[in-house]
């Protein structure tokens, strides 16, 4: 592989977040003390300088402008780095969820923060992807860092079943994405993304349309998007809270981020997604089912955990309508995708930053009726849930009320307006979402509470809970200017 020594400076903040993972996980080793914030710090100073980065390469590069990497294998946009700035967001406010928990929960385990930033390097990775090699790395990288993640609590017996069941499951998903790049493989002949945009047309279709499909398989699991979707509920229940809010936010972020690549950008055009053998044809199918039943299967539950994991599997299912949407060439279709990317991820950090704030080891609080009376003993962690579920419902003004509109518009914008039928689906599921979000406002605000709240307090959970809410309100009131991004 032949590239030029400028290249490493476009992959500038993949590098910081792998050599900040690496140097991490080798200080864990010699680190005496039993308090881990000074690792945190770290952490957080990492993924920032990684942002920076990002976002220092944004303002390099052209509007418009795209560089390929290392012979090929990545590409630098300003796509990629406003993605790469979002997963270092993400990473940084993980970390600081994580050290109040780890103490009230009893997992002080150091090792979390270097497998924080060594996911996080995935998740860049898939970001810039242009190779379908570099695609399979950047998911095995993330994954692997998810599970070992999700089983730190080791003492609990749900935990481990969680990590177990995410395990396997992921197993599955490397197995048909792997399977789905041998037979796009053979169907054209590279695994250079670039290439196979060139000979999607001359290759052979059987081959492409199966691995097509395949790919799409691999990444539902990745998404939990409906049939694929069973182990998110138990994964997120059962992994610690900053786990579980990495998971749903980064996670599911990084994976929409490849699948624009692979789908949205060089398998994309004015033809090939629909028909008989266009990769859009199941996916609309998928998107449907997945934001019906995730909203369906979310109103029944009452553990908030659940509950916020299959509203996590809806949004998929509304993410994937922006995706049909780019792949059919909607002008709209890659911004509004990035929009949505951002305000989910910050709207769930927080929901789960409050989640880590009320309770403690001997009760999680997880049960919506043990937020009974939230707001008359801690009104300003209610006040932020509250702006956190208006966002995820999407309700005017904050940021998920245009991350839905705008998505749905791109919908609506594609050609021979093919999508209109699946908007209608998600905005009639949009309005169903409410009922289940306003179950928890009413809790905290219109119940009373049965016993004191103990809470977990620290810095970190209340700039998380602070800062969340105060930039989805901003994106509600100002979205222009994130839309230019």
């Amino acid at each position: 592989m032949q590239f030029a020594t400028g290249d490493l400076l476009y992959i500038a903040p993949f590098l910081v977040l792998a050599l900040s993972g690496i140097l991490l996980v080798l200080a864990e080793a010699f680190y005496t003390g039993k308090d881990r914030t000074a690792l945190a710090a770290l952490t957080v100073a990492g993924a920032l300088a990684a942002t920076v980065t990002s976002v220092a390469l944004y303002r390099h590069m052209g509007a418009g402008q795209s560089r390929l990497l290392l012979d090929g294998m990545l590409v630098a946009d300003r796509t990629g780095y406003v993605l790469t700035g979002l997963f270092g967001v993400v990473t940084a406010l993980a970390a600081l969820l994580a050290p109040a928990h780890q103490r009230a929960h009893g997992w002080v385990i150091g090792e979390y923060y270097g497998i924080l930033l060594l996911a996080a390097a995935g998740m860049v990775m898939l970001a810039q992807a242009a190779n379908l090699v570099t695609v399979f790395l950047g998911v095995e990288t993330m994954s692997i860092g998810v599970y070992v993640m999700t089983a730190l609590r080791r003492r609990s017996r749900r935990g481990n079943e969680a990590a177990i069941k995410y395990f396997l499951v992921g197993a599955f998903a490397t197995g048909f994405l792997l399977y789905g790049m041998a037979l796009v493989y053979g169907a054209v002949g590279t695994t250079s993304l670039v290439q196979i945009q060139e000979r999607l047309q001359s290759g052979n279709l059987g081959l492409l349309t199966v691995g097509s499909f395949l790919l799409i398989a691999a990444f539902a699991f990745k998404i939990a998007a409906v049939p694929f979707h069973m182990w998110a509920p138990d994964a997120y229940e059962g992994a610690p809270t900053p786990v579980t809010a990495f998971m749903a936010a980064a996670v599911k972020a990084a994976a929409f981020a490849a699948m624009m690549r692979v789908f949205g950008q060089y398998m994309g055009g004015d033809k090939l997604p629909y028909g008989v053998i266009g990769w859009a044809s199941p996916m609309v199918v998928l998107a449907a089912i997945t934001i019906t039943v995730g909203n369906i299967a979310a109103v029944r539950q009452d553990n908030i955990k659940r509950m916020l994991a299959y509203s996590s599997i809806s949004h998929a299912g509304i993410l994937l309508v922006g995706l049909c949407a780019m792949g059919l060439g909607s002008a709209s279709g890659k911004a509004s995708l990035v929009y949505y990317l951002i305000a989910y991820s910050l709207t769930t950090m927080g929901a789960f930053a409050v989640v880590a704030y009320v309770g403690n080891q001997a009760n999680e609080r997880l049960d919506i009726d043990d937020w009974a009376g939230l707001a008359s003993r801690h009104p300003g962690a209610a006040l932020a849930m509250t702006v956190l579920l208006l966002s995820l419902g999407g309700m005017p003004p904050t940021g998920g009320f245009f991350a839905k509109f705008y998505v749905f518009k791109s919908a609506m914008d594609a050609q021979d307006q093919q999508l209109l039928w699946l908007t209608a689906v998600g905005v009639i599921n949009s309005a169903i979402s409410i009922f289940y979000y306003l179950r928890i406002v009413t809790s905290m605000y219109f119940k009373d509470a049965r016993k004191e709240i103990a809470v977990t307090r620290s810095a970190g959970l209340a700039f998380v809970m602070a800062v969340c809410p105060l930039v989805i309100l901003e994106m509600g009131i100002f979205p222009n200017w994130w839309l230019t991004l």
